[in-house]
């Protein structure tokens, strides 16, 4: 089964193209260090991954999309275009979280940090792969961080000398791991999820408040 995977919740804009059988095979992939532009980057890159691999998008089994946490602005293009995708084909869409995919294979109790802007970092704690804590936000001084080890992603890597961990991973999601985190649902055919993005906090552009009456 051929599978869209997307992710825009960190400064990497992801498009790739996994095949999903047995294993998880990645055919095509586009990935572009833009923090601001998501919006313009996702859709041409996925044409880009559909070409590569000879493929079209009525070929297409279901849709992987990382759910973050990640700002507002990067994180909503990336989820409104697997939606809007699923939606077009009548396939189903899953998310998965952006840490996840980066936590995957850490060994031991790991940290992975992606950078929150405002001096702060989204986190999780994982065991051997698998979340133990999180995600949140916060400033990086303020993570719990007993029996954890190493860290990884590149909020970790920005405040390495705050969290006093050796930073060693990834430092962004990859598509292979988010592929190999929804690969069972895909497989299963499970039925196809609404994407709840992880925003963990208010978006920096607010619609403002209702006036107050002036003192008489």
């Amino acid at each position: 089964m051929l599978v869209m995977v997307v992710d825009t919740a960190t400064a990497a804009v992801t498009a790739a193209l996994a095949k999903i059988d047995d294993g998880v095979t990645l055919l095509a992939e586009r990935v572009t260090i833009d923090a601001r532009g998501a919006g313009e980057l996702l859709a041409p890159q996925i044409h880009a991954v559909l070409a590569e691999s000879g493929a079209a998008p009525g070929d297409l089994a279901a849709v992987v999309a990382g759910v973050g946490p990640g700002p507002f602005t990067g994180l909503r293009a990336g989820m409104v275009t697997a939606a809007a995708l699923g939606h077009a084909l009548a396939i189903p869409v899953y998310g998965v979280c952006t840490l996840d995919a980066i936590g995957l294979r850490l060994p031991g109790r790991a940290l992975v940090g992606t950078d929150a802007r405002r001096k702060e970092i989204y986190w999780a704690v994982y065991a051997d792969g698998q979340r133990i804590a999180g995600p949140d936000v916060a400033r990086p001084d303020a993570v719990a961080l007993d029996g954890v080890a190493l860290a990884a992603g590149d909020g970790a890597e920005k405040y390495a000398e705050v969290l006093h961990l050796p930073v060693d991973g990834p430092r962004y999601p990859s598509a292979l791991a988010l592929a190999e985190l929804a690969a069972d649902r895909v497989r299963g055919k499970a039925p196809g999820e609404t994407l709840t993005p992880l925003y963990l906090r208010r978006p920096d552009a607010m619609l403002p408040g209702e006036r107050k009456p002036a003192l008489q």
